[in-house]
């Protein structure tokens, strides 16, 4: 454990990003907030802050608990940060709405035949004119 780890290191070693590169590239590109504010790579992780951090569709605000900059396995990275009650209860809520688009949404069985897509086409003309 460091007493003190760069912002790209520290988000290295929790696993948020698989190389610090892709840190570094998300925090320039404004992605990754320390304490509601925009920062630069090499900002100093202090105890408590809070850092929001976009991991696919989600956006997870964790509080640092812990300082390393040793990337280690998942088990002892997820001791580094507490997500926010706020946070996972906002995770939640938004898999589950995109969990009820994607049921509502119908995908077709198989691709349309000839017929079917000279009326699609058709219609599509129609609907153009």
């Amino acid at each position: 454990m460091s007493d003190s780890v760069r912002l790209d290191k520290w988000l290295w070693a929790a696993r948020f990003f698989k190389t610090r590169a892709l840190a570094k590239k998300a925090i320039e590109g404004g992605k990754v907030n320390y304490d509601g504010a925009r920062v630069k790579t090499s900002k100093t992780v202090e105890l408590g802050a809070l850092i929001q951090v976009p991991q696919g569709w989600d956006i997870y605000e964790v509080e640092v608990i812990s300082l390393s900059d040793q990337r280690r396995g998942a088990p002892e990275a997820r001791k580094l940060y507490a997500e926010t009650p706020e946070s996972a209860q906002r995770r939640a809520k938004e898999a589950e709405a995109r969990r009820l688009t994607n049921e509502v949404m119908q995908h077709p069985l198989k691709r349309p035949d000839k017929k079917q897509r000279r009326d699609i086409q058709r219609f599509q003309r129609q609907r153009s004119d």
